[in-house]
């Protein structure tokens, strides 16, 4: 599907050396971006998990979403998402969580930080993910440890990394992420 479509892969040699992460994918502006990070992270190798509703695992298609990585969880419930995420990390021997930071398709104001404090509770790094439409390329090429910097300094240079790749709907992509 992602050669088919005339889009290049790439992945940096850092990212091939990491056994857990965090990984980032943006801009998240079209359902479309699910398949082409599927198809990507299928290609590289990558034990990507997501979490994803519960309601999306449970009917007869929540066999598929299981299969794909999603792993169910009760957001009606007030479970600390961050702290069993971290949990998550530490209990598996290699592990990509992905994490949509965005939240939605829609354009908003900033992302949701739950990824950088997932990753500063299990000691992981951040990795950027991404899809660039104009170019019809994607990848996993940066990688950020979050250990001992400051909140803004890590978000100042994910949001450096993202200002620009373009999404398939650009108008609902906000590059100023916090």
């Amino acid at each position: 599907m992602f050669f088919l479509a005339g889009w290049k892969l790439k992945v940096t040699d850092e990212v091939k050396r990491i056994d857990k992460c965090v990984l980032i994918a943006a801009p998240h502006t079209s359902n479309w971006d699910f398949y082409f990070a599927i198809a990507a992270f299928w290609m590289i190798g990558i034990p990507m998990k997501f979490l994803i509703k519960d309601s999306w695992t449970r009917p007869w298609y929540g066999f598929f979403i299981r299969k794909l990585g999603g792993i169910g969880v009760n957001r009606e419930h007030r479970n600390n998402l961050t702290r069993h995420a971290a949990g998550l990390l530490k209990e598996y021997d290699r592990l990509f969580l992905l994490n949509c930071p965005e939240g939605t398709r829609s354009f908003t104001e900033r992302w949701r930080t739950g990824f950088y404090y997932i990753a500063l509770q299990a000691g992981v790094p951040i990795v950027l993910g991404y899809v660039d439409y104009r170019r019809k390329e994607g990848g996993i090429v940066k990688v950020i440890d979050p250990q001992g910097r400051t909140f803004e300094d890590v978000m100042s240079e994910i949001q450096d990394f993202y200002q620009d790749k373009t999404g398939r709907h650009p108008e609902n992509y906000n590059p100023k992420i916090f």
